[in-house]
């Protein structure tokens, strides 16, 4: 602990955000690295607690509470706080394999669960984070790691999203022979194409590949199991198959009018966005364009916010957000104590932006869609709705009523559709003949084996949609169980054991 008193004399600073109104006419991201000098500031107010609950990493009431990658955080506080940055490398990339996406897209739970948060805003943990491997990559520290000694053993990865590229980047470093799959036309998984180019900047996901690719691992994309190979070929051309395909397939709408022309998913307006901005070959009319639209996301989460966002630079002509559940508190409920993740109420960079192009915050809460009206030609032009109140039913368990005469028709030519997802998609699992159970791959924690020889399973495929940490984590630790799988011993870390 540098500063014995910094969590007393500091305040919590935040990133310098460019304005709202200059940068949704552009696609970078939108946020600011911290200078050294609030860094060190920052970094001083870390108590390093004797039980550092930051980096805890466990469920509680259903939400991630701490960090599920175990980073060794108040080390690399300290660190920073001193400007040692290459030392505070060192002890981040003991835990974390890619700093640099964490840092930007995390919701960062380690900071919901910090000691500081008690009674103050918690310590700026996530930009911390960020500036050290910002830092490790502008000076040169982060140069490709190739394996003295190969293993001969050949390990298959479906799917480069984080949790694929994790369990690569260890499997390689313990010497096999790694291949990694995607369908896509880049790698990078949700981090390519399901988060938009201004939370997280496509040169940042190409910067990693490029590096894995000097390591030695080799990527494959336009590559789809089960049309372009099959998984038997997959599993006679290598000694282990893992299965890191996410948890794609989107949670319908299914109510009256649901045909209706301007209709979409979330993620399919994302990764199209994103398409069209990298110029990567599409398909016609895939593109989804939301110039001069009113536009009506539903669903209350990230995924809503970056639909708003996206729509902004498409020059919409309205958006508007709904949520179901009330709006969330200022504080902290009696329900919700620390060091749970705070269920609190936040303005989003979305949000932001919103408000300062049309002056209100586009949320609406409460409120449930009925129907979607579409005009003769079949093209969306209305959204009827009514309000919900969130009630305790007699078992205890909260449940929705409608609210008599609160009904509203609004207008929209676009809705986009953001309310989770429901599992892997079918088609792959069935290729490998893989039991699945709740939509997930049946496949234990901590074990990661399937029903089939030779192929496991982890990641949002594995445990169901969740964090770019957890996915991590899976990764990490099921690269630890087919190293053991692949020499009767391991050589790679593990949180597990």
């Amino acid at each position: 602990m540098g500063k014995t008193t910094g969590f007393m004399d500091y305040k919590r600073e935040e990133a310098e955000e460019r304005n709202p109104h200059t940068r949704i006419k552009d696609w970078k991201e939108y946020d600011a690295p911290f200078s050294d000098e609030v860094l060190s500031r920052q970094g001083a107010r870390c108590m390093d607690c004797g039980t550092p609950f930051c980096q805890i990493g466990e469920e509680i009431n259903g939400a991630t509470t701490g960090c599920p990658i175990y980073n060794l955080i108040p080390e690399w506080n300290d660190l920073a706080y001193r400007g040692q940055w290459e030392e505070a490398l060192k002890r981040l990339l003991k835990t974390n394999n890619f700093p640099e996406f964490t840092g930007r897209v995390c919701p960062a739970p380690c900071e919901g669960s910090c000691t500081v948060a008690i009674s103050d805003p918690a310590v700026a943990i996530k930009s911390i984070e960020r500036a050290i491997i910002d830092k490790g990559f502008e000076n040169g520290w982060m140069t490709p790691r190739v394996p003295q000694k190969r293993t001969a053993k050949s390990v298959a990865v479906i799917g480069s999203g984080p949790a694929g590229l994790a369990s690569a980047d260890q499997l390689n470093q313990a010497g096999h022979t790694v291949t990694v799959y995607e369908r896509a036309d880049r790698a990078g998984g949700l981090l390519t194409y399901g988060i938009p180019n201004m939370k997280l900047e496509k040169d940042v996901v190409e910067r990693r590949i490029k590096l894995l690719e000097q390591e030695g691992i080799n990527f494959l994309v336009n590559m789809e199991v089960g049309k372009d190979i099959t998984a038997e070929e997959l599993k006679e051309q290598h000694d282990a198959v893992i299965l890191c395909t996410g948890s794609q397939k989107q949670r319908d709408l299914v109510i009256e009018g649901r045909e209706a022309n301007g209709v979409h998913f979330a993620m399919d307006y994302l990764t199209a966005s994103t398409k069209n901005l990298l110029g990567s070959d599409m398909q016609e009319n895939e593109f989804i364009d939301a110039k001069g639209k009113d536009v009506i996301v539903i669903g209350g989460g990230d995924t809503g916010a970056d639909c708003i966002a996206t729509a902004l630079r498409h020059n919409c002509n309205s958006v508007v957000q709904f949520g179901k559940h009330p709006k969330l508190p200022l504080s902290r409920t009696e329900g919700n104590m620390w060091p749970e993740y705070p269920n609190l109420f936040t303005v989003d960079y979305a949000h932001k932006e919103a408000t300062a192009k049309f002056g209100d915050d586009p949320r609406t809460y409460s409120i449930q869609t009925k129907r979607f009206i579409s005009d003769d030609n079949g093209d969306l032009k209305e959204v009827h709705t009514v309000e919900m109140e969130k009630v305790r039913g007699e078992d205890g368990k909260f449940i929705f009523n409608e609210i008599p005469g609160t009904e509203k028709v609004w207008p929209a030519q676009l809705v986009f559709i953001a309310i989770g997802f429901e599992g892997p998609e079918s088609q792959l699992l069935q290729q490998f003949d893989v039991n699945t159970s709740n939509r997930k791959v049946d496949a234990k924690y901590g074990d990661f084996t399937t029903n089939v020889d030779k192929v496991f399973a982890a990641g949002d495929a594995r445990r169901g949609q969740s964090l770019i940490v957890w996915a991590i984590n899976e990764g990490r630790e099921v690269a630890h169980k087919v190293d053991h799988y692949l020499m009767g011993s391991t050589v790679l870390p593990s949180y597990l054991h």
